[in-house]
């Protein structure tokens, strides 16, 4: 009966050595107020320093969100007051944003939808708030650190196409390495913007803000009740209030902040303390030349060149550690086939058993290469194969050298195969008539046989073709 109309609103820190426009350190710690100086607290006679860095990294998160780029990067000040405001004011960007008018795609139940994104700027975050009882305390370690913020255009339907273009965003800062984003951290919140309009309707309906949402999760919740809550305001004849709410993961509702009439003045205007400079054509390549394959190019790449199934396909790009090794796996020869099955299956198999990540993986990706070319020369079995990447990864060895301590490389010698055959047809007298007889299960009870012998070594395959051609000759 309704149509959801969605838009958000995403901040991200991001990974600098400093602040945006002072020399504090930028690092995430516990302990309140360590990293903050003159600039940061606003103080009288001081003048903020563009990092270059933080204005190369919102770049890049722009390029990779195929943005259109502005020829110059300008800050603008945002007046407001707040207790977590120390100067009373936020350079941030409005005339100019560091991109407009980009695009991701995202996964929304194995379908893919493109999020359409209507602009990301780059300004510097304020400080945090702790609120108790009776009063509240401010840190300024996070004063001033570099925050993007990325702003989607209304096109989102619904709670589960909020969390894909989530996950997806995250991702995308995480392949570009232009943030950890790391959420227990806050170091990635974002706002919903949510109306609901009949089918039939032309304009949108009244637009509910939830502020500051720190997980996927909660911000899949929160639009769900929010969804609901709307419909049940419509269907009773009254009207959707203009507002701000916030989401109270512990009673999973959302609950009135302020009302909100008309948008908020802020006096923008342009930053006079930092100077605008030009962003050359030559400098935009550079920075563009850094970004690697990106999520969904990987994904297309990978069902169509590599001729991957869509799971494996989906689980390699969740990571682009995993990705990555993955392709360097197949750099050394391996079939990508292959080089798929072997992590998907085992290498996150063992992972998970060993609670490891991709990150901490000691097996690298030669490792792993010489142990699936020796299987293709028949030298190790799949089953060997298997429980030696579970033993190398467990100990840190090199999987050769650990063949070479267990000696466990397979036998491919069929003069060797057929001595241990004639050794368990001696140990079983019957076999031989049983076989005669039309009892198939011969061959399998003497190949079973031969792999207790050889512990394992002895080629299965050649070891039942050559059962079978002793039996028909006896």
């Amino acid at each position: 009966m309704y149509k959801v109309v969605i838009g958000l609103e995403v901040h991200c820190e991001l990974k600098t050595n400093s602040k945006n426009f002072s020399s504090s350190k930028n690092e995430y710690t516990e302990t309140p107020n360590i990293y903050v100086n003159e600039v940061d607290l606003g103080m009288p006679g001081i003048l903020p320093v563009t990092n270059a860095f933080s204005v190369k990294q919102a770049l890049k998160t722009a390029l990779a969100l195929k943005c259109e780029i502005p020829d110059s990067v300008v800050f603008d000040r945002k007046n407001y007051y707040y207790a977590d405001l120390p100067k009373g004011f936020q350079i941030t960007q409005t005339r100019k944003p560091m991109g407009r008018n980009g695009y991701i795609n995202i996964f929304v139940k194995d379908e893919i939808k493109k999020i359409d994104i209507e602009q990301i700027h780059l300004e510097e975050d304020t400080a945090s708030m702790v609120h108790h009882s009776n009063y509240s305390l401010i840190d300024y370690n996070r004063a001033g650190v570099p925050l993007i913020e990325v702003v989607t255009k209304p096109c989102i339907s619904n709670a589960d196409e909020a969390f894909g273009f989530l996950e997806a965003l995250r991702n995308l800062f995480l392949y570009t390495e232009v943030s950890e984003a790391r959420l227990d951290r806050g170091e990635m919140r974002c706002d919903v913007n949510i109306s609901l309009m009949k089918e039939e309707a032309k304009e949108f309906g009244t637009k509910v803000e939830i502020k500051n949402i720190g997980s996927f999760l909660n911000v899949k919740n929160a639009i769900e009740y929010e969804i609901n809550r709307q419909t049940e305001v419509l269907e009773s004849g009254d009207k959707v209030i203009q507002e701000t709410r916030r989401f109270d993961e512990r009673e999973m509702k959302t609950f009135s902040m302020r009302s909100k009439v008309d948008s908020v003045d802020y006096k923008y205007f342009v930053e006079p303390n930092l100077p605008p400079f030009n962003l050359s054509k030559e400098y935009i390549s550079i920075v563009k030349e850094e970004i690697p394959l990106l999520q969904d190019e990987r994904y297309s790449k990978y069902i169509n060149e590599y001729q991957l199934s869509e799971t494996d396909a989906k689980t390699l790009i969740k990571d682009r550690k995993l990705s990555d090794y993955f392709e360097e796996v197949i750099n050394y020869d391996i079939k990508p086939i292959d080089a798929s099955i072997w992590m998907v299956t085992v290498i996150l198999g063992t992972l998970n058993k060993l609670s490891l990540d991709i990150n901490n993986l000691f097996l690298s990706p030669k490792m792993l290469s010489d142990v699936i070319k020796m299987i293709y020369k028949d030298e190790l079995s799949n089953s060997k194969a298997k429980s030696l990447i579970y033993d190398a990864i467990k100990e840190e060895k090199d999987p050769i050298s650990l063949i070479k301590e267990m000696g466990i490389t397979q036998i491919n010698d069929n003069s060797l195969i057929e001595n241990y055959i004639e050794e368990a047809l001696i140990e079983n007298v019957n076999a031989i008539s049983d076989y005669k007889n039309g009892k198939d299960y011969v061959v399998n009870f003497i190949v079973g046989q031969v792999m207790k012998k050889t512990k394992g070594q002895a080629n299965p395959v050649s070891t039942a073709n050559l059962v079978k051609e002793i039996l028909n000759r006896k």
